[in-house]
This record gives C-alpha cells, sequence and structure tokens, in this order.
C-alpha cells in the first residue's frame, strides 16, 4: 500500500470512527500513519546521508554531521518495530551501522548494528539489505586488518548483488576487493579487478564509481 492509500485510508478511518461510533478502526488508521513515518524517516534520513557522502567527495575532508540523520534512523527502527516489519527495521538498522562506520569512524559502535541488520534481513530474504550489511562488514573487517574475512563478506555482498541485478553495487565492491588483493601481495589480481569494475561501472553510467577505481589505480 502505497502513502498516498494509507493516508486515504486514515481519512475513511476516521469518517467510519465519528459516524459509526466505532473508535476501533482509528487503531488501524495509526498503524498505517506510523508505516508511512517510518518511510518517510528512513528516505530523509538517506538524502542527509547522500548529502554528506557528496560534499566529502567535492570538498576532499569529511564535512559536518547533520545532526538530524541519527534519529531519523532511530525513529524509523522504532516504528518498523512496532509495526513487525522486519525488512524495513534491517535496513533502518543497517543505515544506523553505516553512519557510525562511515561518518564518526566508529567501528565498535556500527559492527553490532550491522551484524543485527544482516541476520534480520537475511531472516525475511532481503538481499540488498544483506549486500549492503556486508559490504560493511567486510570493511570493518578490513579496517582490523583481517584480510581473509573482508575478502569473504565482500565476495558475498557481491554474489546478492549480481543476483538482483545490481551491477554498479559490484562494481564499488569489486573496489575494495582490488585494495584487499594488493594488500595481500596480489597485484596482479587487484588490477585486473579494477579493470572489470571500471567496465562494470562504465556500462552503467557509475561515474562516481568510475572516479573511485581510476583513484584505487593510483594507489595500488
Amino acid at each position: 500500500m502505497s502513502a498516498e492509500d494509507r493516508i486515504e485510508r486514515a481519512k475513511t478511518l476516521y469518517e467510519r470512527a465519528v459516524f459509526s461510533g466505532d473508535a476501533s478502526v482509528l487503531t488501524d488508521a495509526e498503524r498505517g500513519l506510523d508505516a508511512v513515518e517510518a518511510d518517510a524517516a528512513l528516505a530523509r534520513g538517506r538524502i542527509l546521508h547522500g548529502r554528506f557522502l557528496n560534499e566529502r567527495a567535492s570538498a576532499g575532508s569529511s564535512p559536518v554531521e547533520d545532526p538530524a540523520e541519527l534519529p531519523l534512523f532511530e525513529r524509523a527502527v522504532e516504528l518498523y518495530r512496532a509495526l513487525g516489519d522486519a525488512r524495513g527495521e534491517a535496513e533502518a538498522l543497517f543505515w544506523i551501522g553505516c553512519l557510525h562506520q562511515v561518518i564518526r569512524r566508529d567501528n565498535e559502535t556500527a559492527v553490532p548494528e550491522l551484524e543485527r541488520s544482516w541476520r534480520l534481513a537475511a531472516q525475511v530474504g532481503d538481499k540488498p539489505t544483506q549486500s549492503e550489511a556486508l559490504r560493511h562488514l567486510g570493511i570493518a573487517a578490513h579496517m582490523a586488518g583481517r584480510l581473509d574475512e573482508a575478502r569473504e563478506r565482500l565476495e558475498e555482498s557481491s554474489r546478492l548483488w549480481r543476483e538482483v541485478g545490481a551491477l554498479p553495487h559490484v562494481a564499488s565492491n569489486m573496489i575494495g576487493l582490488a585494495y584487499i588483493a594488493a594488500a595481500q601481495d596480489r597485484r596482479a589480481d587487484a588490477l585486473a579487478t579494477l579493470d572489470e569494475a571500471h567496465a562494470i561501472a562504465q556500462a552503467h553510467g557509475a561515474h562516481a564509481i568510475v572516479r573511485h577505481i581510476e583513484q584505487a589505480r593510483t594507489e595500488i
């Protein structure tokens, strides 16, 4: 049901409660509006996160965190959990973990959130959220020097992205896999991985990923 449908249903249920005297239907109306609020909070938080990433890319340094971002994701988790929407909760948990890792550089806080997101997404068969959580768990393992674990996480993330046809995500993961290969003294593998990533990114118009690939070439 779309947000517009949920809002229209809330109006209908309000009228039923007023004219029939059956106030019990208002609970259903409230749940529908809670779902709308959860979706909007998650979407708004993602917008703020995207703005942070774009500002960082253009400035070359990390901008100031928007203080509204984390409360939006936390509100989404709260609402999805109350609604019994495990898929939505898993996605919101991922974004909390992502914020702690990417913006706050705090993997100690991020990893438990990412692991909860991954497990919950796996339970409901949400492959995109599984893939996102695995990618960032791989990043955390890489940063901690656990290269085999990092490679395993990123490869599994890429497998899931391929299953849903999200190849730009695969290309993005391959950049991380190239860095891991280089760290394991597999430079030829690293460069071959970047070549494949570049072909995928170019084919799908993923210009930002192409720029990251070019940067990786200079560093490997």
